[in-house]
């Protein structure tokens, strides 16, 4: 697999050990297999250029967690989110909500070498946010999910992923291009979120409220 990584810097040796802790999937080496994403993600202010890192990695022979996978649901990722991102939440439903999604729907994500899955944004994290208020409902996050086509990252988290990486080279990510697609991505995502998503309400929709009251702790009773 060809990953590549957005940075404010050329990266020829991710280390093992560095990072940001409060990641969407903990300590890790965060990628993309979309160039262009890549390069937004490089782009963090709008007088920065960034690099967009390119790496090879032969996926055989490793624990992958991927996310996508049918047999998983958004309630993973959720919990996922939950417990390694800084996710304040003041309303009581909002608190029993995150206790309960932690405990019933997390996965370990540190019995893996790699892990796929969605990217929270800025608008997805508001969006999962929403869920936990019981503002929108399990299907609707879901849906929104694929607004502003993030697509998905790839997050190397052993010391095996570590080593066996091999970086072949970089392209460099213009601020004054990238910085501007990143921010209109996720403005058009919002809009399309507040401007459809949040007035549909199915009667079959299943909200986290719902969750809790019926005690529904698996995701094949969801599926």
């Amino acid at each position: 697999m060809v990953i590549f990584h957005g940075s404010s810097k050329i990266i020829k040796n991710p280390k093992y050990g560095y990072g940001n802790e409060k990641n969407d999937y903990g300590l890790g080496f965060y990628c993309t297999r979309n160039i262009e994403l890549a390069k937004e993600w490089a782009c963090i202010s709008q007088d920065m250029n960034g690099y967009a890192n390119k790496y090879e990695i032969n996926l055989e022979d490793y624990k992958i967690l991927d996310l996508t996978d049918k047999k998983y649901h958004i309630l993973n990722w959720l919990a996922i989110l939950l417990k390694f991102r800084t996710f304040d939440v003041y309303s009581p439903i909002s608190i029993e909500a995150k206790e309960y999604i932690l405990k019933n729907f997390y996965i370990d994500v540190e019995e893996y070498d790699i892990i796929i899955g969605y990217r929270a944004d800025d608008s997805y994290f508001s969006f999962a946010k929403d869920f936990l208020s019981n503002t929108i409902s399990i299907q609707k996050l879901s849906k929104a999910m694929e607004l502003g086509n993030l697509g998905t990252q790839v997050v190397l988290k052993s010391l095996k992923a570590f080593e066996e990486i091999k970086f072949i080279g970089y392209e460099t990510a213009s601020a004054n291009d990238y910085y501007v697609k990143k921010v209109t991505r996720d403005k058009l995502a919002r809009e399309d979120y507040f401007n459809n998503f949040r007035k549909e309400i199915s009667k079959d929709d299943i909200f986290v409220i719902d969750l809790i009251r019926r005690g529904i702790k698996d995701v094949s009773q969801i599926l």
